[in-house]
C-alpha cells in the first residue's frame, strides 16, 4: 500500500515553528529528513522544484550501492522522499526559500514566498543548478532547442541531431541517452580526451552515433524559430565550424544554490557552502550537506553520506539546547572545539556544539 506523500501548504495566519528545517530535498536533504524525523524531530524539508534534485531528472544510476543493475534516478529518489514520509518529515515543494536569518531568541527565520517558518535548528541542502554558457543565442532559444536535461527533453529529438557541449560524466552519459533518440549526437569538448568515468567513455566511444568533436568551444546558436546550427571554434587553430543541429544540451559545470545565504553564512569563491568536519558552518546551529557544501565530490554516495552526519549534529545541538539550564534557553551550546570558518561579511559567529564522541 503507498503512502500519500503530498505538498503540504502553509496554514494561513500561523508561523510554525520546527525542530529542524532542512533547505533542499535531494539526496542529502531527504537522508537528513529520514535522520532527523526518525530521531523524533519536527522535521521540515523546503524544495524549490519537485523533491530528488538532480537525480530526479537522471535517467539511469549505476555507482549507488545496493542497486546492482542500476536504477532511474526518479525511482531512487522517490524511495528517498517516500521514506522522509513515512518517519513523519513534512515536505513543502515548489517552495523558494528566499532568506535565512538568525532570531535574538535563538531560533532561525526562514522565509519562502509562500511563508515564513522557524527553526530551532537548520540544515542547508540547496543544491547547484547548470551553468549557463552565455554564447549568443543560448537564452534566446532556451525551451526551443537549448536544454540542460536529456532525460527531460530527449524524446523531443527523434530522428534529428543535437550536440552536446561538455565532457565529464553528465555530459558523456546524457549524450548516449540521447543516441536512444537522435540519428546523431555530437560531443563537443575543449579538451583532446573526455574527464568521465573510463566505462562511460568506453561505451561512448563504442557507440555509432556519437561523434566527438574536440578541442572545440561553443560560440554561436543560430536559427529561425528553432535551433538550426551550433558555432563552435577549435581552441588550437582557431578555426570555426558550423555544426547543423535540431538541439544543444550543456554539461559544462554548476553553480550553487546559495544566493540567500549572502553575509549569513561562509561561502568560497564560486558560492559554496564551508563547512567543518561534522557539516557546521560558520552561523551556530546552521549545518550543510550535499552539492553545494564545499567539497572534492559531487555524487550520490558522498550527498548521503553529508546528509546523515549533517542530521545527527543537528540532533545533538538540539540535545544540548534541550540540556540547558532553566532560563539558559536563549543561549547557544558551547564549542567543543575550534572551527576553521568565519562568517561572510558580517564578521565571526559562535560556533557550533561539537556532541558527544561517536561510538
Amino acid at each position: 500500500m503507498g503512502l500519500d506523500i503530498r505538498i503540504n501548504l502553509p496554514k494561513p495566519g500561523e508561523t510554525e515553528t520546527y525542530d529542524v528545517v532542512i533547505v533542499g530535498a535531494g539526496p542529502a536533504g531527504l537522508t537528513a529528513g529520514i535522520y532527523c524525523a526518525r530521531g523524533r524531530r519536527s522535521t521540515l524539508v523546503l524544495e524549490r522544484n519537485m523533491a530528488g534534485g538532480q537525480i530526479a531528472l537522471t535517467e539511469l544510476v549505476e555507482n549507488y550501492p545496493g542497486f546492482p543493475e542500476g536504477i532511474s534516478g526518479f525511482d531512487l529518489a522517490d524511495r528517498m522522499k517516500r521514506q522522509a514520509a513515512q518517519f513523519g518529515a513534512e515536505l513543502r515543494e515548489i517552495t523558494t526559500v528566499a532568506s535565512l536569518q538568525p532570531e535574538p531568541d535563538g531560533c532561525f527565520s526562514i522565509t519562502t514566498d509562500q511563508e515564513r517558518v522557524r527553526a530551532r535548528a537548520v540544515i542547508l541542502s540547496p543544491g547547484v543548478e547548470a551553468k549557463r554558457s552565455g554564447i549568443p543565442g543560448e537564452a534566446e532559444f532556451v525551451g526551443r532547442g537549448v536544454s540542460w536535461c536529456a532525460t527531460c527533453d530527449g524524446a523531443l529529438y527523434k530522428g534529428r541531431t543535437v550536440a552536446v557541449v561538455g565532457g565529464g560524466d553528465s555530459a558523456v552519459e546524457e549524450g548516449m541517452f540521447l543516441t536512444k533518440f537522435a540519428d546523431k549526437v555530437y560531443l563537443v569538448h575543449r579538451r583532446d580526451e573526455l574527464r568521465a568515468e573510463k566505462i562511460a567513455q568506453e561505451r561512448a566511444f563504442a557507440n555509432p552515433k556519437m561523434e566527438f568533436v574536440w578541442d572545440s568551444v561553443p560560440r554561436r546558436i543560430a536559427g529561425s524559430q528553432m535551433v538550426e546550427a551550433l558555432d563552435v571554434q577549435n581552441v588550437k587553430t582557431q578555426e570555426v565550424r558550423t555544426l547543423p543541429v535540431n538541439g544543444v544540451f550543456f554539461y559544462i559545470g554548476q553553480v550553487p544554490n546559495t544566493a540567500f545565504l549572502q553575509g549569513v553564512v561562509e561561502r568560497d569563491e564560486a558560492g559554496y557552502i564551508r563547512t567543518d568536519d561534522l557539516m557546521r558552518t560558520s552561523l551556530c546551529g546552521v549545518f550543510a550537506c550535499g552539492d553545494a557544501r564545499s567539497n572534492p565530490l559531487k555524487q550520490i554516495a558522498m550527498a548521503v553520506g553529508d546528509g546523515s552526519l549533517a542530521a545527527v549534529q543537528a540532533q545533538r545541538y538540539l540535545d544540548e539546547l534541550d540540556c540547558s539550564l532553566p532560563g539558559a534557553g536563549e543561549h547557544r551550546p558551547a564549542w567543543g572545539g575550534p572551527v576553521a570558518v568565519k562568517a561572510e561579511a558580517a564578521g565571526p559567529s559562535p560556533a557550533a556544539p561539537a556532541g558527544p564522541a561517536t561510538p
